[in-house]
């Protein structure tokens, strides 16, 4: 079957198509090879394109053709041999004489499927120089032995083409689209193609088909499950192939139970039916990652995700219970060697509709959840309950809800259970689970008496080093750093610390640490135990988001934006949606805002609050930074719907309401309201103070500098570089010191353009520039000036006061803050209420910076704004 994908663009494969047009230009041609479908016909075809001064003959390796002598070529060759002239000299005559007077290229498509004559050609135009070759062959398919020796006989370079990587997925799914890509519709599409460019088409063609694939918020996104179609249906089909019985069972049970241990496939099938099917690639080995070890056991996996979705779609109701309830009997027979065997059998159990253990329901729950598998967690939980389950599945249950968006159920039901939890363990268990769900929910002081009482009573060391580290989360939630770091000191004096303890006491260090401005000690912890993850992610997987979020504010408080952006997006690709609990998107949109890329900062919020659970606290951190992108955007009336919705919902906790608040003052300084705008700053920077926040007290009071009142900032500023660790700190200082200096203004814009903090390089340059203006230095005010429009072509779209004086030099500051009013919409007389002025003087200052302007009206005024 000859790939099909032509009619996509051909992106991600700029540095092999110069590969293989320098092989066509320097020697005798290149082979390439792939797996069907991932672009090898379509790579010679571009190869091909635009290639002068060559004569070119196309063939195609058919299975039709392949019954026929020279039938590849048949249609260029006619004529019989004149006499005495062997068959290959014919075939080769003909081809010559159809160049010309130009070089042959002879480029054939599929060679895998010649037939020995054509072959032979093939091979004696390589050998002989004739012609140059472009040749595609199918990787791990038999090919005729003339054709494999054009690469082993090194006539032809060969180069293997390799599916597309995640870069080259977005790259190419945002040209096809014609739009931005989710970042998670991406990780999806790439896992389901495995790269396969003719299969990642068709299932983009199925998407938007089905409307699973549709453009939402300005982003491309999946939503739902995979959709398979006839056609693709059709194309998996054809790849797998005819299946005698046995090798059929094989791959259904590879399917059903992937990956699997190969001794235990074997068991249930034959060692020559598994060799049958492995020898086809339908299904490959793969070494067994669980444990990083020498001794890792070979599991098999299938070839492609796809032939998943097709060979368990063929599979009828009784059928696929009756596979799944021979893998899960196997793996019991076997003995459940490892941890994830008892969650596996338990899931195939469930599955085929027999009846499992409550207490092996329950632990499967559990793996479940420590593999951050949330939704399968839940599951499993409600199964173990309803099968008879104590207060341990409840526990859980609430847990997994919590994360899920659901903390309400999970209250009512840990509520109800509270008098069945007798032993000591249901008595943790179920206290933990519910202080953190009443922390989760706001309900800061009866968590507080939960995990209190909880840390006073225990007596098994493990479960009080739990319960102090959970009463520490829930400090760090309410603002209460000092109080959190209290906890984590009882946590590691109530006994030797497992290593469950260890790793999220650790991660609560390092998270407390970042935001309390020991950004150096908090890098110091998250690094060194993320630099050790094997030895601690099973026990404690969930201190990963934690570890990553600490790690994101410590980097972007102590203004490493590159390193920050990274670990936003490892944040972002955690295995389950709602385990990037941290709303990682915020991080990584702050990273971009401040970078000046506002529209990227949007894109990044977007991405985030599509995947979160609705209500999700963690929500208000990206609505609250979409709120803030949004103001210094200009896009008031938007700014303040996000606003509303990131007040709701960051409402419960200090740390999310603290962007909330930060997020307010620049919605009033877009909507030209710069008093209350100072006013807002202020009462974020003391919330944040109030709340030990101090990398985001160091924000809000920047914030101040950067709205024109540096004097109300700089003395707590310089306090504070004294206090806060990292080099971010120290230069906010400077900056809200060097006020009227124009020379220390460039110095610190410098710094800031260094660091990648490219809007606030714009802003300070602009200051640079009013400071030489008030000064009347001209030539160095136009100088300044002129380095900031080149700051602020960097920032497209950004609108901040600072840069709104830059496009509006020849104004007053009353002019300019009724401009920017009139700008967003305001009335003459509501201006004047506003400001506490009359109509008349409002219009009055109005028509005066019309006439410096040189505009006529709020339309042009708002043009001229938005040219920034």
């Amino acid at each position: 079957m000859s790939e099909q994908g032509s009619c996509w663009p051909f992106v991600g494969r700029g540095g092999l198509l110069g590969t293989v047009r320098q092989a066509l230009r320097s020697g005798a041609g290149v082979m390439i090879a792939g797996a069907a479908g991932v672009g090898k016909s379509r790579l010679a075809a571009q190869a091909l394109t635009g290639l002068e001064g060559y004569e070119v003959v196309r063939a195609l390796g058919t299975e039709t053709a392949s019954m026929i002598p020279f039938g590849a070529f048949a249609h260029v060759l006619t004529g019989p041999p004149q006499g005495g002239e062997n068959l290959l000299g014919w075939a080769a005559r003909h081809l010559r004489g159809r160049a010309r007077g130009k070089e042959l290229l002879v480029s054939v498509d599929d060679a895998h499927r010649l037939d020995p004559a054509s072959a032979a050609l093939v091979h004696h135009l390589a050998g002989s120089g004739a012609a140059r070759l472009l040749v595609t062959v199918g990787s791990g398919e038999p090919q005729p032995p003339p054709v494999a020796a054009l690469w082993k006989d090194e006539l032809l370079a060969r180069i293997e083409l390799p599916p597309l990587d995640g870069r080259e997925i977005r790259s190419l799914l945002a040209t096809a689209l014609g739009g931005e890509v989710a970042a998670a519709t991406v990780r999806h599409l790439a896992g389901a193609s495995a790269g396969n460019v003719l299969y990642l088409r068709e299932i983009v063609h199925a998407g938007r088909t089905t409307g699973r694939l549709a453009e939402r918020d300005g982003q491309w996104r999946w939503q739902g499950e995979l959709a398979v179609t006839t056609r693709l249906r059709e194309l998996v089909g054809a790849r797998i192939g005819h299946l005698d019985q046995d090798e059929r069972e094989v791959l259904e049970l590879v399917a059903f139970g992937e990956p699997l241990e190969t001794e235990l496939l074997v068991s249930l099938t034959s060692a020559q039916a598994v060799e049958r099917v492995e020898e086809r690639g339908l299904i490959t080995a793969v070494p067994d990652g669980v444990r990083p070890s020498s001794g890792r056991r070979a599991h098999l996996c299938l070839g492609h995700p796809l032939y998943g979705e097709v060979v368990r779609g063929d599979c009828g109701t009784m059928r696929t219970r009756r596979r799944l309830r021979m893998l899960a009997g196997a793996l019991e027979s076997s003995g459940l060697r490892r941890r994830e065997d008892e969650l596996r059998a338990a899931v195939w159990l469930l599955d085929s509709g027999a009846a499992a253990a409550p207490g092996m329901l329950t632990s499967a729950a559990r793996l479940a959840w420590a593999r951050q598998d949330p939704r399968l967690a839940e599951r499993l939980a409600r199964a173990a309950i309803d099968a008879g389950a104590g207060v341990a599945a409840v526990a859980l249950l609430g847990e997994v809800l919590m994360v899920l968006g659901d903390a309400d159920s999970a209250l009512a039901a840990l509520r109800r259970a509270a008098r069945d939890a007798v032993t000591e363990g249901e008595r943790a268990q179920h206290a933990l689970s519910l202080g953190i769900n009443l922390a989760w929910a706001g309900a800061d002081a009866e968590a507080c008496r939960v995990l209190d009482v909880a840390a006073r009573t225990l007596t098994e060391p493990a479960w009080r080093q739990e319960a102090h580290v959970y009463r520490a989360v829930t400090d760090g939630f309410a603002g209460r750093l000092t109080g959190a770091a209290r906890s984590l000191v009882r946590a590691r004096s109530s006994g030797p610390m497992t290593v469950r303890g260890d790793a999220h006491a650790a991660s609560m260090e390092a998270w407390v640490a970042a935001y309390a401005g020991r950004t150096e000690r908090s890098l110091e912890i998250a690094e060194g135990a993320l630099a050790d993850l094997g030895s601690w992610r099973d026990e404690a997987p969930h201190a990963l988001p934690t570890f990553l979020d600490a790690l994101c504010a410590a980097q972007v408080f102590s203004g490493r934006l590159a390193a920050a952006a990274r670990t936003a997006e490892r944040g972002m690709e955690l295995p389950a949606a709602e385990l990037s609990m941290s709303g990682f998107g915020a991080c990584r949109a702050l990273v971009s805002r401040l970078r000046g890329d506002a529209e990227g900062a949007l894109r990044w919020c977007a991405d985030d609050m599509a995947r979160l659970p609705v209500r999700e606290p963690y929500l208000g951190r990206c609505a609250a930074e979409q709120a803030h992108t949004l103001a210094v955007l200009g896009r008031v009336a938007q700014a303040r719907q996000a606003l509303a919705e990131a007040e709701e919902l960051a409402s419960r906790w200090a740390f999310t309401r603290q962007l909330a608040l930060q997020a307010a003052a620049w919605v009033a300084a877009a909507g030209g309201d710069m008093a209350e705008a100072l006013r807002l700053c202020l009462v974020a920077a003391d919330h944040a103070e109030r709340h030990e926040l101090l990398g985001n007290l160091m924000f809000a009071l920047h914030d101040l500098v950067r709205l024109g009142a540096p004097e109300a900032a700089a003395d707590r500023l310089s306090a504070l570089a004294g206090q806060m660790e990292g080099a971010l700190a120290p230069l906010l200082a400077r900056h809200a010191r060097a006020a009227e200096d124009p020379g220390e203004l460039r110095v610190v814009a410098g710094e800031f353009e260094r660091r990648g903090l490219l809007l606030y390089a714009a802003e300070t340059t602009a200051q640079e520039a009013a400071a030489h203006r008030d000064a009347g230095r001209g030539s160095l005010a136009r100088g300044a000036q002129t380095r900031a429009w080149a700051l602020a072509k960097l920032c497209p779209g950004v609108s901040t006061p600072a840069l709104v004086e830059l496009a509006t030099p020849e104004l007053t500051p009353r002019q300019r803050e009724i401009v920017q009013l009139a700008a967003a919409g305001l009335t003459n007389r509501q201006i004047a209420d506003r400001l506490t002025l009359s109509t008349r003087t409002a219009a009055n200052h109005l028509q005066a910076a019309y006439e410096k302007l040189g505009v006529n009206d709020r339309t042009q005024v708002g043009r001229l704004l938005a040219a920034l």
